[in-house]
Formats: structure tokens, sequence, C-alpha cells
């Protein structure tokens, strides 16, 4: 027989005695095996339902972002018993936020002025104007801003508070209503500096710095940069109660060369004149209107 193939035959051979059956697996490696499966996919099951659970009740705040909570549309009637009582609770809150108590207990005090505007402005003629007619009411502009204004007209701080009714992304107020806001509360600094107190809006830029989640009191902080004969520069900003940056803005206002024929005297009624008493400004309770001055 050829070398060669006796090679074969020996390598074949090998082969078939070499290979061998694996052991057999013993019951209870087998009864192991389920338990520790089983094991495995109740922890799973109960890290996620413990996770969902959590998340239900704190969100993290991209999940509320992408997907909000519902919420009921503002009432019809701001009027009614349920609105009054809810203006008047918001207006108890803001006169308890603690910014609002650290700014009436600082040492200069005395060089700011409080005021809300378009308190003395009769319904009539608020009905159509945009923040303090159309837009005011619970679930939207519930309240009317409250202002406090360094004397010289150099600064001041606006506090308001924004409901679900006024977003765009639902949750998220909508940037062209901050807009609106930071341009009357810039505006109003800028027109008390300028000769005759008339102004319109020449420029306004806006920089968005983070998302302005609805219901919540926000701040408007301006500050006067700059006075040139019929022209005021402004620069301001939004936060939220906790300081954080929600928008900066800068603006020019210029005054019209018609100034001297508009009524200013219902200009400054309708932006709030530095009131004749020192006791906080407030909405009264009960009512949907502000409360009469102290006698």
């Amino acid at each position: 027989m050829a070398p060669a193939r006796i090679l074969h035959r020996i390598r074949l051979s090998n082969i078939r005695f070499s290979s061998s059956v694996p052991p057999p697996v013993s019951l209870n490696s087998q009864r192991g095996n389920v338990f520790r499966t089983v094991r495995n996919v109740s922890l799973v099951a109960s890290l996620g339902l413990a996770t969902y659970t959590f998340g239900a009740f704190f969100p993290p705040q991209s999940i509320t972002f992408i997907a909000p909570r519902p919420a009921p549309a503002p009432p019809s009637d701001a009027n009614s018993p349920s609105s009054v009582a809810f203006t008047a609770n918001l207006e108890s809150q803001l006169q308890s936020l603690p910014l609002l108590t650290s700014l009436r207990s600082q040492p200069d005090a005395d060089q700011w002025y409080e005021t809300r505007p378009y308190r003395t402005v009769s319904e009539e003629r608020r009905a159509n104007h945009l923040t303090a007619g159309t837009l005011r009411g619970p679930g939207k502009l519930a309240l009317m801003p409250l202002v406090r204004v360094r004397r010289d007209e150099s600064e001041s701080v606006i506090i308001l508070h924004v409901g679900r009714g006024v977003c765009g992304h639902d949750g998220i107020v909508h940037g062209g209503l901050l807009a609106t806001l930071l341009d009357e509360g810039l505006g109003r600094t800028a027109i008390n500096n300028l000769p005759e107190k008339v102004g319109v809006t020449a420029y306004l830029s806006i920089d968005y710095r983070a998302p302005t989640k609805a219901d919540q009191f926000i701040i408007i902080k301006t500050r006067l940069t700059e006075v040139k004969g019929r022209k005021a520069w402004v620069e301001g900003r939004i936060e939220d109660t906790n300081g954080n940056v929600l928008a900066e803005a800068k603006t020019m206002f210029v005054q019209p060369k018609y100034a001297k024929l508009l009524n200013t005297q219902a200009l400054r009624q309708a932006m709030g004149e530095p009131e004749p008493w020192k006791e906080p400004v407030h909405i009264a309770e009960g009512t949907s209107g502000p409360s009469s001055p102290p006698a």
C-alpha cells in the first residue's frame, strides 16, 4: 500500500477516535439557569417600572419640553369666582416672592418706586390693548406687572406671571410674546428718558438663551445705556426667579417729531407713574381689578 494512502487512513482514524460527545447537563444546572433567567428578567422589569414611576412624578426637564403634560384652556370668563380666586392667589404669591421681599428691604429701597402699569386705566381703554386687555386673564397674563423703578428712571425690575395660554410649543412661552414683553419693558425705560416722554421702537435685538416655561413668574430687568437727543438706548434681559437668564435684548427708541401733538399724559398713565403712597400696590382679594389706594 502506498505511504500516502496509509497516512490518509491514519488521519481519518485519529479524527474519528478523538471526537467526543458533550457531557450531559445535570438537572440542578438546568434549574440554576432557569432561576438566573427569571431573576434577571424580574430585576429589569422592576427597574423599568421604578424608572417609569419616578419619571411620571418627577419628569426630567427635557421630557417636559418634548411631551408636556396636558393643561386646561384658560377660562373664558375672567370675572368668574374661580378666576377671581386664581388671580388673588397669584397676587399673594407675587407679594411673597423672595426676590421682591429682598428688593423692598435693600438699603437703597427709598431710591426706587413701585407701580402697576394700566392700574388706573379704564377697562374701556384697556380692552383693545394686547397685553393689558386681549392677553389679560387667568392662564395668560393673569396679573398686571409689578414694576420697581429707580427714581432717576435709569433702571427697572418688572415681575409678571406667564400662564399656559401664551405658549408656542405647549408648556413653553411663545418667543413672540417674550419679544412683546421685552419691547414694552425696555420701552418704558427708554420713553421715560426722552424729552417729551414719547417714543417708538426703532430697533430691537433679542437673543433667546433658554426655553421659558409657562406657569411661572419671570423678571425683566432693564438698564438705560445712552440718551442722545431724541434717541434712547436700553439693554435688558428676562430671568426666572432663580436668576437663570432666559433672553437678552437691546433696543433703541426714537421720539417722533410730532411728539408734542400726542397725549403724553395718557401714555404715562398706561406705563405707570410713581404712586403717591408707600404701601405696596396689589390686586385686592376677591376682585378682578386693582385695589384702591389707601386713605
